[in-house]
């Protein structure tokens, strides 16, 4: 019967480079010497973070908010940490793709999730059955923006109509349901559960086609190909400058600083209360080291509170946020509780 090795005879062996050294010098250790010697090597690289490039994964396709926002943050994280950060396009499943991806990516601070509303807010509610749970399998770094969203429709199609204003669009799509049809960039985002509140409060009823993010609806919808549809306002608003979209109201209770002349649904449409906002912010998988949850957090604070990217921000539409890794835990439970109930009330539900 073969004899074990003892466990301290590896745990003990000088790295390659200091055995060479040590024989070129004719020189031998004793076990207790090896670990005096050990005690004072250099770390390893891989153990000092950041050693490799990271990612920020973005689970709808380029061109929308949530995209917008990734590619706004990952160039400032990568001047202070030294390395590359990649912006990684993983669509799918409203976001249930790219969410999921994250959550079972190693917890070594190499991964990081732009999660939004939809993945962290309102799918835990809206789909029958998840791949992550949102509270358990992250780790919250910080809330990066909240946005508004807006009612924006194809402009040629809303002249031929003669639709001029949301109370216009009610009126004309009560009187010919199924004719409109509603772009969304996927089941379950806030853009489709603005769109569905919008539906169970005044009654009109629209074909939903949801696409794999807000960048290839806003193509759609451009291209005359989609009706209408309740997009996140930076994505939006260069089409609305353009006049190939005209916006009809923002979903947040109070108008939008960027479009001060367009009203909030509660005011355009007469439904007291209507709010329907979006958020988006990092979070890592769940068990990433505290320490790097918090340096992540710190510096994307200060990029989120340096005058250029404030105020480009800010000119899009978005409010930036850097909020701490708890207060963004705190947002995301009581974001996760206030759909359940707008989930339920309009009907909306995805197996």
């Amino acid at each position: 019967m073969p004899i074990p090795r003892p466990a301290a005879a590896t745990a003990t062996r000088p790295p390659a480079n200091t055995r060479r050294l040590m024989l070129a010098a004719g020189l031998t250790l004793t076990a207790g010497a090896a670990i005096a010697l050990l005690a004072h090597q250099p770390a390893h690289a891989q153990d000092v973070w950041p050693s490799k490039p990271m990612r920020i994964v973005v689970p709808f396709a380029p061109g929308g908010t949530t995209d917008i926002l990734a590619r706004a943050i990952a160039p400032e994280l990568s001047k202070v940490l030294g390395q590359s950060v990649v912006v990684d396009n993983k669509p799918g499943a409203g976001g249930n793709v790219g969410a999921d991806l994250v959550a079972k990516a190693a917890p070594d601070g190499y991964t990081f999730l732009m999660g939004t509303v939809g993945t962290h807010g309102i799918n835990k509610s809206l789909y029958a059955k998840l791949p992550f749970d949102p509270q358990k399998d992250f780790a919250p770094v910080t809330l990066v923006a909240g946005v508004p969203n807006i009612m924006v429709m194809n402009t040629e199609r809303a002249q031929r109509l003669n639709i001029r204003n949301a109370a216009d669009f009610v009126k004309w799509a009560q009187s010919n349901p199924g004719k409109l049809n509603m772009a969304s960039s996927g089941n379950g985002t806030s853009i489709h559960l603005a769109g569905e509140l919008f539906k169970s409060r005044t009654g009109v009823f629209m074909t939903h086609i949801p696409y794999r993010g807000s960048g290839p609806a806003l193509v759609d919808l451009v291209g005359g190909n989609a009706d209408v549809m309740f997009d996140n306002l930076p994505s939006a608003l260069p089409h609305i400058k353009s006049g190939k979209l005209t916006a009809f109201a923002v979903t947040s209770s109070q108008r939008s600083a960027v479009l001060p002349d367009v009203p909030t649904v509660e005011e355009a449409a007469s439904l007291p209360g209507f709010e329907a906002s979006s958020w988006f912010g990092l979070l890592a998988p769940a068990g990433t080291p505290g320490s790097i949850v918090n340096r992540v957090q710190q510096e994307t604070a200060k990029a989120l509170g340096s005058p250029a990217i404030k105020e480009r921000l800010l000119s899009q539409g978005a409010i930036p946020s850097g909020n701490t890794p708890q207060e963004f835990a705190r947002l995301i439970d009581a974001e996760i509780q206030k759909w359940a109930g707008v989930v339920k009330a309009s009907g909306a539900k995805v197996d």
